[in-house]
């Protein structure tokens, strides 16, 4: 649930960081579903739940076609790779997604790319990036409809279990602090969580800067 910025409730025993994670701290990826660790399976669904919020459609659409696309057998490179491009569409069609034929071979793509490249496993990309987020970004940018946002979105989300690449908060969730009188300073605000909390306080940033634009 998103939190509004002018109607942030904070009790008195609790901080604003507090109040934020109690009531906006769910990442995307567990409400796609996603229970992340570190191995292949849920580094691919993030990948392609990363993919679809490229497209910058709403959150709670992102996440249900993510959701789809798993519970359809999509859930590894090789299985998306190797799917009817069909079943591919008509899982995105049942998630009621939008620009379902691009995003159908840009998935596909990406699946070949994930297969072939990382040999089906992202944790060769964070190897290779070697906690370098700009070069971690150039990987995943190689990832057919993986743009900036998708890339943000992912490395936000993936620091939860890849701690070298903490504190990473993007311009819309510092914006977002700023808003709430909180430091616009990802390290000071890293402080004030534990380490495998800062993707949550990310997530709840940026649920707070949508609701806010909204």
């Amino acid at each position: 649930m998103a939190t509004h910025i002018a109607h942030l409730r904070v009790p008195a025993s609790m901080t604003t960081i507090d109040t934020l994670l109690e009531e906006s701290g769910r990442t995307f990826a567990d409400e796609a579903g996603i229970t992340l660790k570190d191995e292949p399976a849920p580094l691919y669904r993030l990948l392609v739940l990363s993919v679809l919020l490229s497209s910058r459609v709403q959150a709670q659409l992102g996440t249900r076609a993510c959701r789809e696309l798993v519970d359809s057998g999509f859930g590894s490179p090789g299985k998306m790779r190797d799917a009817e491009r069909s079943a591919v569409h008509d899982a995105l069609e049942r998630a009621k997604f939008l620009s379902k034929d691009q995003t159908t071979d840009a998935l596909q793509q990406g699946a070949e790319l994930v297969a072939d490249r990382w040999n089906g496993d992202l944790r060769g990309m964070r190897e290779a990036a070697d906690g370098d987020v700009d070069a971690l970004r150039g990987y995943l940018t190689e990832v057919p409809r993986l743009g900036p946002v998708g890339a943000s979105i992912f490395v936000r989300e993936v620091q939860a279990v890849w701690p070298e690449f903490r504190p990473h908060l993007d311009e819309k969730a510092l914006d977002a602090a700023a808003a709430l009188g909180l430091p616009r300073d990802a390290g000071k605000l890293a402080e004030q969580v534990a380490g495998d909390d800062v993707a949550r306080l990310a997530a709840a940033l940026v649920r707070t800067d949508v609701r806010a634009e909204s």
